[in-house]
């Protein structure tokens, strides 16, 4: 019998006794497997697969779980220490401590797991270390140390990662803004747009805010600021963000109420990015050559709707976000096709619009002297300069 066909199949029969193999026996190679495989498994095989394990536990063979520790996995770290933590009935806890503390990474983010299920007080003495661990590279640790620390309400881990978001360095403020979305922070979700708004991570930043606050909700709280987010998005599809989010997200959904309830000159200019990004799509499947059927079916069906979305309409609309202190005037540029419309922006004070204004202006064979002359009296940054002097 194939053991992984098995546990992971629809056999009752056969998915029950691969399941209690993995575990009496303890069977490493199987389970190292299941973890090699995870990411080409629905989360519902993995799911049953997590329930087959905990089915296959008991008093007697839990201790062989202690096997499976030193190969971590987010899909089956919950059911493994659940068991030892129910049929050990706290004999465990020792052994789980110190394997938090000199333990190999995949030890210590089940000992970090083991410790969700105790009293507060039994995990207050680690709290220093499991600080240390929400900063780690690893990001398996890194998440699970940050559950710990949001279950605690960890005051001091919070206000230091909202101190960070004013830090000069963006990588040092994007980790502040995964912390805080980690930790569950929605009271730090103003402060993450602000520095979304002006951070060349802004992509990245935007892909962590849907784990924050559902986007639908942004929407009803903020249309402005939930827009840019999606805008963002859009553009982070699928470099940073893997097409199925059109389902995680609601997208069609979102796309249709911006359409017929809310079309302003900001969601006007996002449905125009999203039908440009959605139609390469349709254009080149090998984007979606690895998507799963409902994925692929929801974009079919975006691209059906964006058929019969009157562009113009949408286009009369961007020039509204044609100014210098518009959150979305990076968007409309790409957008907007009047030269005269663009040239209104060469005296603006922002030297990173100045660039992208005059690389699109080249873009429509339409640069030339006097632009740049225009533009270089608002640059004072050299290397903007010698980029504009060679354009």
């Amino acid at each position: 019998m194939d053991l992984f066909k098995a546990i992971t199949g629809k056999n009752p029969a056969e998915f029950e006794q691969a399941a209690k193999i993995l575990v009496n026996t303890p069977d490493i190679e199987l389970f190292k497997k299941l973890i090699k495989q995870e990411e080409f498994l629905f989360d519902f095989v993995k799911n049953n697969v997590a329930k087959r394990i905990k089915q296959a536990c008991n008093k007697n063979n839990c201790a062989n779980l202690i096997e499976f520790l030193e190969f971590y996995s987010p899909s089956y770290d919950s059911v493994i220490t659940e068991a030892l933590f129910e049929f050990g009935e706290g004999k465990y806890t020792p052994q789980m401590l110190n394997l938090l503390e000199s333990g190999n990474n995949a030890q210590k983010c089940y000992a970090l797991k083991y410790l969700t299920l105790l009293d507060k007080e039994d995990i207050e003495p680690n709290v220093s270390l499991i600080r240390e661990y929400a900063k780690s590279e690893d990001e398996y640790l890194s998440a699970n140390a940050t559950e710990i620390l949001s279950m605690i309400n960890d005051k001091e881990s919070k206000e230091e990662a909202i101190k960070e978001l004013n830090s000069s360095d963006e990588f040092e403020q994007y980790n502040a803004i995964k912390f805080l979305v980690a930790y569950g922070a929605k009271d730090a979700l103003d402060q993450i747009i602000q520095v979304m708004k002006k951070s060349s991570l802004s992509e990245n930043i935007a892909s962590e805010i849907p784990y924050l606050i559902d986007l639908q909700t942004l929407l009803e709280q903020n249309s402005e600021d939930a827009i840019l987010v999606l805008c963002n998005i859009i553009n982070a599809i699928p470099e940073i963000i893997p097409p199925s989010s059109v389902i995680d997200y609601n997208l069609l959904e979102i796309f249709e109420h911006l359409y017929f309830d809310n079309l302003t000159s900001s969601s006007a200019l996002l449905l125009r990015m999203a039908k440009e990004k959605f139609s390469e799509f349709e254009e080149n499947e090998e984007y979606l050559f690895d998507c799963d059927k409902n994925t692929k079916d929801e974009i079919i069906n975006i691209n059906k709707f964006f058929k019969g979305v009157n562009v113009n309409k949408l286009n009369s609309l961007l020039y509204d976000e044609l100014y210098e202190q518009s959150d979305f005037v990076f968007f409309a540029v790409d957008f907007v096709n009047d030269i005269e419309e663009l040239e209104t922006l060469l005296d603006s004070s922002n030297q990173t619009l100045l660039l992208k204004v005059l690389t699109t202006l080249k873009e429509k064979n339409a640069l030339n002297s006097s632009h740049k002359d225009i533009a270089l009296n608002h640059i004072t940054s050299e290397n903007i300069k010698q980029i504009v002097e060679v354009l």
